[in-house]
């Protein structure tokens, strides 16, 4: 972009990945508005006080979505499956997008979806980002897919616990196959990066990875953080067969190569080494509980 300041329009930057992209522009001196639901609450106004504009509304009101995207010159969008929609409104959230960016004449639009979503997975969360991606192209929209792999900040609330003085990490993963992972603070810097022009994936498609590791390997690293013996139990797939999504997930996990991260892209994007599990684990400030 010529501007030395664009204005770049993100979509939950009141969320985990969202908030890192825009902690990333504004490190790139970027202008940021953002699209948040209740402007009082303390999270946007945490964004008002580092110089975010606020826009109200959400993704369900054309309006809103007009408001925010007129004017700027790119926009990081996202959708998720939380809430009673489900997977079906997290689609229909990205269309509705997407179509705001037409009717809007946005110039570039950088959709974050997930790693693999390209390639008939079969899970639920990974199909609903592929339907927005499929409709994005459908409009002819210039357009990047951001894909990250599985994120490393995952391991803050699942799969990790301190037993009896010892680090276990259970996963219905079997220990033989490695899984591909990334920070999200790393995401938060490559979407920056594609943002602010000038990048050879911009108008196509990136996957991103930060680490590849196998169970073994990832206790091994919480344990050597914790200064304790640490150990890796692969569980069967049915232990989460009730959940639908996640069992469909890590059942595509336990295909040799599910996730395809470009290590070396990543690195182009963000101009140095990405976080691997260790650097995450110091920098998240995890201890063992």
């Amino acid at each position: 972009m010529n501007d030395p300041s664009p204005l770049i329009a993100v979509v939950g930057a009141t969320g985990h990945q969202g908030s890192a992209v825009v902690t990333a522009l504004l490190e790139r001196g970027a202008k940021v508005r953002a699209l948040v639901r209740d402007p009082s609450g303390s999270r946007a106004a945490s964004l008002a006080d580092r110089g975010v504009e606020l826009v109200p509304g959400d993704l369900t009101d054309p309006d809103s979505l007009d408001a925010f995207l007129k004017g700027a010159d790119a926009a990081y969008a996202m959708a998720t499956m939380a809430g009673p929609g489900g997977t079906e409104q997290e689609t229909a959230n990205g269309v509705a997008l997407a179509d705001a960016a037409r009717r809007t004449g946005l110039p570039h639009l950088l959709y974050s979806s997930v790693g693999g979503a390209e390639r008939q997975s079969g899970v639920p969360h990974f199909e609903s980002k592929r339907r927005v991606e499929e409709h994005i192209e459908a409009l002819g929209l210039h357009a990047t897919f951001l894909r990250p792999v599985f994120f490393t900040d995952n391991f803050q609330g699942f799969g990790v616990s301190t037993e009896d003085g010892e680090v276990v990490v259970r996963m219905p993963l079997p220990d033989n196959i490695p899984l591909q992972m990334v920070a999200v603070h790393d995401v938060g810097r490559a979407a920056a990066a594609i943002l602010a022009g000038g990048t050879d994936v911009e108008g196509g498609a990136v996957e991103i990875a930060g680490d590849e590791l196998t169970g073994s390997q990832i206790a091994a690293a919480f344990g050597e953080a914790a200064g304790l013996p640490a150990r890796y139990e692969a569980l069967p797939l049915e232990v989460v067969e009730s959940q639908g999504d996640l069992a469909a997930m890590f059942r595509w996990f336990g295909q040799t190569s599910a996730y395809r991260g470009d290590f070396e892209a990543t690195r182009a994007l963000l101009g140095d080494a990405p976080l691997d599990l260790p650097g995450w684990i110091r920098a998240s400030g995890w201890t063992a509980g």
